[in-house]
């Protein structure tokens, strides 16, 4: 079995979360042959080559982030100090294509290929989430959506993730499989 994991970060909690899944579906899979990769370097033969597609990113706004809300989070994350690396990320995912960029570009495929939706989120009232929007985007794409969208707490907008967050995203990417 082929998966790969397409997954945008500005902080780097989605990113740990995608990582994590990663490892439950070798834990669950050893045999299983895993890409994991950020939203920039997956291109259309990567997505046709995947028994399995994952999808997630960051909730901005209420649903799956977008330019603006992207340059909005560089900038904030410029602000802070001590914050080095996750200043350097948040800039790198800004400016390059984030998802909802990426689905125009993604291809549709035939019914029987299988994907799945995450998000990272506060656990706020009203903070809405990402995985939704992906998992109708995905199904728009004649993908059979799997399992229900899934999100991961986040306990403020940069992180750091929940304790037990990185467990349930292994477990969750066990599951898939």
């Amino acid at each position: 079995m082929h998966t790969v994991i397409v997954y945008e970060s500005m902080y780097g909690n989605t990113r740990e979360i995608a990582e994590a899944i990663a490892e439950g579906v070798h834990q669950a899979d050893p045999e299983a042959a895993v890409d994991c990769m950020p939203v920039a370097e997956v291109d259309a033969a990567l997505t046709r080559s995947a028994d399995l597609l994952v999808v997630g990113g960051p909730t901005h706004l209420r649903g799956m982030s977008s330019g603006l809300s992207r340059r909005m989070a560089a900038v904030s994350e410029n602000r802070k100090e001590g914050h080095e690396d996750a200043a350097a990320e948040a800039r790198e995912t800004a400016e390059g294509p984030g998802l909802r960029s990426w689905f125009h570009d993604l291809p549709k495929t035939e019914p029987g290929t299988y994907a799945a939706a995450f998000d990272t989120r506060v656990a706020t009232p009203g903070a809405g989430g990402a995985a939704e929007g992906i998992a109708h985007r995905l199904s728009s794409h004649h993908y059979d959506v799997v399992a229900e969208p899934e999100g991961f707490i986040v306990e403020s907008t940069d992180g750091p993730l929940r304790t037990g967050e990185l467990d349930r995203a292994r477990a969750w990417g066990a599951g898939l499989v």
